[in-house]
């Protein structure tokens, strides 16, 4: 599915966000965000997301590949993989360039693909300041 260099490494995660923690606001950051926690407000990640099993995120989502396996009530947009595995909730409109979605995930919204791979960085760049 992915080559060889686009493969998740999962022991290379930069950020946890633990099961008893909980964060308000605007999230940004760069590498591999893993959310067992809950996060509400606004996520944007240069790079890749995993929303684990306890992780219960209320936000927009922005990243390159992004698993879910938890719940999230917002707008999900990955230039690259979404993944939902089979305990997924998803409650928003996503915008993705791949999608996987497994037996027993729920998803309630609306889907956009997008036809290229694009990444946050390169969106970025190409606005005027």
């Amino acid at each position: 599915m992915f080559k060889k260099k686009e493969e998740l490494d999962y022991a290379k995660v930069d950020t946890i966000i633990g099961k008893e923690t909980s964060f308000n606001g605007q999230f940004n950051g760069k590498g591999i965000l893993r959310i067992d926690g809950k996060i509400i407000g606004e996520v944007i990640q240069n790079g890749d997301i995993i929303v684990g099993e306890t992780g219960i995120v209320e936000a927009n989502i922005k990243g390159r590949h992004i698993t879910v396996s938890g719940i999230v009530k917002g707008n999900i947009e990955a230039s690259g993989l979404l993944q939902l595995l089979s305990t997924a909730k998803v409650y928003g409109d996503i915008k993705i360039y791949k999608l996987s979605i497994d037996d027993g995930a729920i998803f309630k919204g609306c889907c956009e693909m997008i036809r290229e791979e694009k990444t946050i960085e390169k969106e970025e760049s190409k606005k005027v300041v």
